[in-house]
């Protein structure tokens, strides 16, 4: 099986190699000896035979599936050079297709790393309360009930409750939530969650086959297979090239009744621009997408993306930054907002719930300086509390602040969406906080330009975050379709469904995404924070930033504007080559080497795409679009 695989994947280097190897023994042979003998067609004969017959039979492969590529031509010249015994000519070939298929293979990534990298982040084993003592047993034999201990910083295993201890749980990649998740006893845990600095005692709810997890993997796996197929450059230019040469030819052999006519047009007709200096130009702007912080991991995608029609983008992370921020105050009357701000921040020095750090910020942001607390406590689903310059301080939520019988709280303002917090000073209301996911600066200017710039007809949030946080964003940016508060498996369904309509591009961030990033024609995962979503997606943006998704997009175009050059202009001057080849004037050898000055011409004007121009944006970040 391992050599199956291997052979599979470097099958296309293997037969490069032995092309040339066969080709310099020859030459070596044939000027170095003057044997009657045919010694020197011997290694020829070998790469027709180790070479030629693989690649004739996965075209073959291609012809009865009816997929007709650039390739189809030169599975022709190769049978017919080894019917006429024009062996070098065949050879030749060999090594054109083999090496071009190698080229554009080198950035071609497994699309089974997808699932290893998901199989891999999961735990293999819980740590079991058993008797007493903590057992490790294999994740398969944990059953609902079993208590287990999750260990700082561990990946949560099972979907569960809390049932001893307090901390927080990053679930941002699997749900969506902008914010790490305060858990108490009774709080709901899933699993793929990545625990804070406290252990947690937790009791299992479901199996592992059946965890959030192991339901993302399901839905990866069915994406997978699912993975549109997009029509290469190289194919639709062969799919009216290749009849064409194969017309000249056979017109050139009827008119001569020369066999070797129709091998020599055939043989200068082979798309090696097509074959050769299309993965040239495709590996030049890997290139440069590389060093600009843009790693392309399925080439494919620098061909398509000027063809997407419909933008959709995950919220939290991507058009956001991921982190709460304290956009609003409204205090009670006769209270005074930096006393209450200060004496909010004093207490959630000591406080692990999920936006102390943006009550914090907002303190120092505004100037107010912090004081000393004491009598801090965190009772479970009531908040945090203690003593502050004197002052009794609650922060808590809305839910807890209605059972209470705290005065005044029937005077706090409605819900207005998103995330909130209430400030209880000496027993009685003080201060409404609101809360926002702070969005990225640039995304204004970025959504403004999609359509006039880069030809884009709609453009949609899909996000598993809150109703009313999603559309207080989308308001903001101006993208006015919204769906919000949808599951991996919702979202696939969203993508799958507009990809029927037209080429989409989904840029997303967290394992929520992954599936979806891999449902769409284009994926660009925005920056590092999942191994398992810069693995399903053809594009990683390294530095989290919509710009260099812009920057992505100008040398997507810019290639394929290189590609064209390439290819149309290399097919030009084989039509030339097959109008000599037709009258007779170029032998099947000769047609060969014509080629190849043909192949290192279209190659040089390909290697441009490695070269970047000095401007890769048309937008500008801080502001309104041009």
């Amino acid at each position: 099986m391992k050599l199956r695989q291997f052979w599979a994947k470097r099958q296309m280097i293997v037969i490069a190699g032995v092309a040339m190897a066969g080709i310099a023994t020859h030459l070596v042979l044939r000027f170095a000896t003057h044997s009657p003998h045919p010694v020197d067609q011997v290694p020829l004969w070998v790469v027709l035979v180790f070479g030629g017959v693989p690649l004739v039979y996965g075209l073959l492969n291609d012809v009865v599936r009816r997929e007709f590529g650039a390739d189809l031509l030169a599975g022709i010249s190769i049978v017919t050079a080894a019917l006429l015994g024009e062996y070098l000519a065949g050879a030749i070939v060999v090594l054109m297709l083999s090496g071009g298929e190698a080229l554009e293979g080198y950035a071609v990534r497994s699309a089974s790393s997808v699932l290893r990298a998901l199989a891999q982040r999961m735990p293999s084993i819980g740590h079991r309360r058993q008797e007493g003592q903590i057992v490790d047993v294999p994740l398969s034999e944990v059953a609902p009930g079993d208590e287990l201990v999750v260990f700082p910083h561990d990946i949560c295993p099972v979907d569960g409750l809390v049932t001893e201890g307090r901390g927080v749980m990053d679930e941002s990649f699997l749900t969506g939530e902008p914010f790490r998740m305060s858990k108490t006893p009774g709080s709901r845990v899933i699993s793929g969650a990545i625990n804070g600095e406290s252990a947690l005692t937790i009791r299992a709810t479901r199996p592992a086959s059946d965890s959030r997890y192991a339901e993302i993997m399901r839905v990866m796996r069915a994406a997978e297979q699912n993975r549109p197929r997009m029509r290469r450059i190289g194919d639709t230019l062969g799919a009216y090239y290749t009849p064409l040469a194969v017309l000249i030819a056979i017109a050139a052999w009827l008119a001569s009744g020369e066999s070797s006519r129709f091998l020599a047009v055939l043989v200068v007709a082979t798309p090696c621009p097509l074959l050769i200096a299309i993965p040239v130009a495709i590996i030049g702007a890997i290139s440069l997408c590389a060093r600009r912080g843009i790693i392309v991991k399925d080439p494919v995608v620098l061909e398509t993306i000027a063809t997407c029609r419909t933008a959709i983008f995950d919220k939290t992370g991507t058009l956001t930054y991921g982190r709460p921020r304290l956009t609003e105050q409204v205090v009670a009357p006769g209270i005074d907002a930096r006393q209450a701000l200060g004496l909010a921040a004093s207490l959630e020095r000591y406080s692990k719930h999920p936006l102390a750090t943006a009550v914090l910020d907002a303190a120092a942001k505004a100037g107010v300086g912090l004081q000393d607390a004491t009598q801090i406590s965190e009772p479970p689903g009531q908040g945090v509390r203690g003593t502050v310059a004197g002052h009794t301080v609650l922060i808590t939520s809305r839910g807890a602040l209605a059972d209470s019988s705290v005065p005044g709280r029937e005077h706090a303002p409605p819900h207005a969406g998103g995330l909130e917090c209430f400030v209880v000073i000496d027993n009685r209301y003080a201060a409404l906080f609101r809360f926002r996911d702070e969005p990225r600066a640039e995304g204004v200017s970025f959504i403004e330009h999609l359509s006039p710039r880069h030809g884009f007809n709609r453009l949609l949030i899909v996000s598993g975050d809150r109703e009313s946080e999603v559309r207080y964003l989308a308001d903001q940016i101006g993208i006015s379709e919204v769906y919000a508060e949808k599951s991996p498996e919702e979202k696939v369904e969203i993508v799958r469904a507009e990809t029927a309509l037209a080429r989409t591009l989904y840029v997303g961030d967290g394992i929520n995404d992954a599936p979806a990033l891999m449902s769409a024609t284009v994926g660009v995962a925005i920056g590092q924070n999942s191994d398992i979503t810069t693995e399903s997606a053809g594009v990683v943006v390294m530095d989290s930033s919509l710009e260099k998704v812009d920057e992505f997009m100008h040398i997507s175009k810019r290639m394929r504007g290189i590609v064209l050059q390439s290819a149309v202009g290399g097919m030009v001057l084989s039509m030339f080559g097959m109008a000599l080849a037709s009258a007779g004037l170029l032998s099947p050898v000769a047609g060969a080497v014509s080629q190849e000055v043909i192949d290192v011409l279209a190659v040089f004007n390909a290697l441009r795409a490695a070269i970047g121009p000095r401007e890769l944006t048309d937008f500008a970040p801080g502001g309104a679009g041009e």
